[in-house]
C-alpha cells in the first residue's frame, strides 16, 4: 500500500453563508491524502497502473468551483467524487482551508478535515 498527497492545492472559491462570500470569493487551500496499492506500478513504471494524480487534482478544482455555504459540504463532494471516479483508492483525507475568514478576528484559516474508508 502507499499515500499519495496533494498539498496546498490553490482555488479561488465562493463558499460561505454570507451573500458577501458568495459574490466576492476568497482564497482556499486544499490538501488530499490518498491510500492506494502501489504494488503493480512500482514494478511496471506505467501510469496505468496507479492513480494518478492529475486527475485527483482537477477533481478538487472542479467540485472547489461549485458553490457551497459550508466546506464539509464540498469536502464531502470531493470524497463522494474520488471513491466514485477511482476504485482503486481505499481511503481518503481531505482538509478544506478558507484563508483569513471573515470571522471577526485576525484568524489565518479556518480548515476542516474529513476522513473516509472505502466501504
Amino acid at each position: 500500500m502507499g499515500i499519495i498527497k496533494l498539498q496546498n492545492i490553490r482555488t479561488y472559491s465562493y463558499h460561505g453563508c454570507l451573500i458577501e462570500e458568495g459574490k466576492i470569493g476568497s482564497d482556499y487551500t486544499v490538501n488530499l491524502e490518498v491510500k492506494t496499492d502501489f504494488r503493480k506500478s512500482s514494478i511496471t513504471d506505467n501510469l496505468k497502473d496507479t492513480v494518478d494524480y492529475v486527475l485527483l487534482n482537477r477533481i478538487v478544482v472542479e467540485e472547489m468551483a461549485i458553490r457551497s455555504d459550508l466546506l464539509e459540504h464540498v469536502a464531502h463532494r470531493i470524497l463522494t467524487r474520488i471513491f466514485e471516479e477511482i476504485p482503486e483508492i481505499s481511503r481518503i483525507i481531505v482538509a478544506v482551508s478558507k484563508l483569513n475568514p471573515p470571522i471577526g478576528g485576525d484568524v489565518e484559516a479556518v480548515t476542516i478535515e474529513m476522513e473516509e474508508y472505502r466501504s
